[in-house]
């Protein structure tokens, strides 16, 4: 038997359950996966609460790195073994041991260990389809990146510094801010006290950014709106504040404003793309331009814990959970 994490029910962290169930052996096209570490990740908030519907009951969770321990019929890719993270496919990852797709299993390079690269799968990529596939960036830009010390935001934070890109990063405390520019954000705006659309046009000479990268949603909408140049691109990557609403017109009178609201999905597959998107990621990491470890440590058993954590904005980088 192995621990899992269910919910019968949406609501608040105390839904989440720790239960036995039952694995067996994978079956055609699949994988048994034992995890070593398994990350957190704000949409799994999404899923607890009921905002992104899911049949119930259910496990949680879609971001773990493990080891395969059993290969079904037909699965070449991966052996009994193999280091491997993922990001994709059904949720359950807030477990000990399961099953898995073979297609969405991402080999783990040697020099990369299962805890940094717990880190890496879903925040990792999320960087690299927001700033290579998206909107992609080239060097020399100067963007507004919100959420600049969160769990993305930090590998963001050196990604862009890499690529030669001025980002301009949005935190909550004095802390935050220390966190992001250390890990290279050029410019780092404190939005409890300050106005974020004009600090934004002081730092660029009043020109405005390109682009914006907003998971923070409702609450910076406006800000977001009023930072951009005329036909510049928002990026409206999540909503941990609320819902996005926009009104079009909104956007002609702002200057012509393009809007998006990407999935991961939709810039992820085909497997040989999702690999390739992978090695750029290691690749980074490798040549030391990308550093990350777990901030926050949680058991797995303490699963709601770690997201009253995170909702409540006390977490800095990642957080992941020990089966």
């Amino acid at each position: 038997m192995a621990k899992a994490i269910r919910l019968h029910e949406t609501g608040g962290p105390e839904v989440l359950r720790v239960e036995d169930v039952e694995v067996g052996d994978p079956g055609p096209g699949q994988v048994r996966v034992r995890h070593s570490y398994v990350a957190v990740n704000f949409i799994d908030i999404y899923f607890r609460t009921g905002r992104y519907p899911l049949p119930l009951p259910n496990g949680l969770g879609s971001d773990a790195v493990g080891v395969v321990e059993a290969v079904g019929a037909g699965v070449t890719a991966v052996r009994a073994g193999d280091r491997v993270g993922y990001l994709m496919g059904p949720q359950g990852a807030y477990s000990d041991v399961r099953l898995m797709p073979a297609e969405f299993l991402i080999p783990l390079p040697d020099g990369i260990s299962d805890r940094t690269a717990a880190t890496l799968m879903m925040k990792g990529m999320t960087v690299q389809y927001l700033f290579r596939q998206v909107f992609p960036l080239h060097g020399d830009e100067t963007i507004l990146y919100h959420a600049a010390a969160g769990g993305v935001g930090l590998i963001a934070c050196q990604w862009a510094r890499a690529m030669g890109v001025r980002m301009i990063g949005t935190v909550s405390t004095d802390e935050k801010a220390a966190i992001a520019k250390a890990n290279g954000c050029e410019h780092v705006i404190v939005t409890s006290r300050e106005n974020i659309a004009q600090r934004v046009r002081e730092i660029t000479d009043g020109k405005g950014v390109p682009v914006v990268y907003d998971s923070v949603g409702k609450d910076t909408l406006e800000a977001s709106l009023d930072s951009l140049q005329p036909r510049g691109s928002l990026v409206s990557n999540g909503t941990s504040s609320g819902p996005v609403v926009i009104d079009t017109m909104q956007l002609a009178a702002k200057g012509s404003i393009w809007v998006t609201r990407p999935a991961m999905m939709h810039y992820i597959m085909p497997r040989e793309h999702m690999l390739k998107m992978a090695d750029e990621l290691f690749g980074h990491v490798l040549a030391g331009h990308i550093t990350s470890e777990p901030k926050q440590v949680f058991a797995l058993a303490d699963a709601a814990d770690a997201h009253r954590a995170l909702e409540s904005r006390a977490t800095v980088g990642a957080t992941v959970l020990v089966p």
